[in-house]
């Protein structure tokens, strides 16, 4: 068990404490943007999210997640698996490579898609004489926003899929069962609450994700700006209405993750602590 120690008289300094940090670095900021965003009334606020560029960058935020969030779901689902009910050479290595987007740097998740796939890239000149557009394209937004959510789903999933075992799988497969029906009736129940868990954290990553995508975008006002790379966008036009409305819709995102994220906390506490006992 683990040793509590009470130490009187510090406890409600160390809750104001939290509390004063928690309200300057979240609290104020979160009110910043949605004071800023309003600060000229309702009318240019609902303009300045409703205009052409901003719904072109609204629809292709959620484009991205829509595409990236499921494919790292697979990713995550299937990388977990193999880690975890199979032993071999080089398993350690595949869990640093899992684990590698949470090390490096987000430009540079986003500048190895230039090097690879732009006009001067090892691919380039194949993808131009083909009319294959990757970079400065939405291809290049969900490929940089993939790899920076890679191991978000695969993280939750390896801990929980460890502690649980392959047993049940086993004897499943023992009498007779298909490995898809295993996986279906067996493996997915079991882990389907912390798979949900990664999802939201990986879809709120995708959909707040900057500095990859800024490599890659190419900034083309309209077409391969998401919604944060627009609300810079309009920071530097100083349109401060503009680029704080913009910024409200991502902490009303990120806000609607966090509720979610906290009854899933709340009602399924035991299976998801789990999948963070390593």
């Amino acid at each position: 068990m683990t040793a509590r120690f009470r130490l009187p008289g510090l406890a409600p300094l160390f809750v104001a404490a939290s509390v004063a940090v928690m309200g300057v670095l979240v609290i104020l900021p979160l009110f910043t943007v949605f004071h800023d965003g309003l600060s000229k009334g309702i009318g240019p606020f609902l303009a300045a999210i409703t205009e052409a560029d901003a719904r072109a960058a609204i629809k292709l935020t959620l484009l991205v997640a829509a595409i990236s969030v499921p494919l790292n779901a697979v990713f995550g689902i299937a990388a977990a698996w193999t880690v975890t009910k199979f032993e071999f050479r080089g398993k350690s290595v595949l869990l640093t490579l899992i684990d590698l987007p949470f090390s490096i740097s987000p430009v540079v998740s986003g500048l190895v898609w230039v090097l690879l796939f732009g006009a001067q890239g090892w691919f380039g000149e194949w993808l131009i004489d083909h009319d294959i557009k990757i970079i400065f394209a939405t291809s290049g937004l969900v490929l940089a926003t993939i790899l920076v959510t890679l191991p978000f789903v695969a993280r939750e999933l390896i801990p929980l899929m460890q502690d649980q075992g392959s047993d049940e799988e086993t004897a499943a497969l023992t009498l007779g069962a298909g490995a898809f029906t295993t996986f279906r009736k067996i493996t997915l129940p079991n882990i389907k609450w912390a798979l949900l868990y990664g999802v939201l954290l990986c879809n709120a990553r995708a959909m707040g994700e900057f500095g990859a995508v800024s490599v890659v975008s190419g900034h083309i006002r309209g077409l391969t700006t998401t919604l944060p790379l627009h609300v810079e966008v309009l920071y530097n036009d100083y349109d401060f209405v503009g680029a704080f409305a913009a910024a409200s819709i991502l902490a009303s995102l990120g806000l609607i993750t966090l509720v979610l994220k906290t009854v899933l906390e709340w009602r399924y506490s035991s299976e998801l602590s789990a999948s963070r006992r390593h």
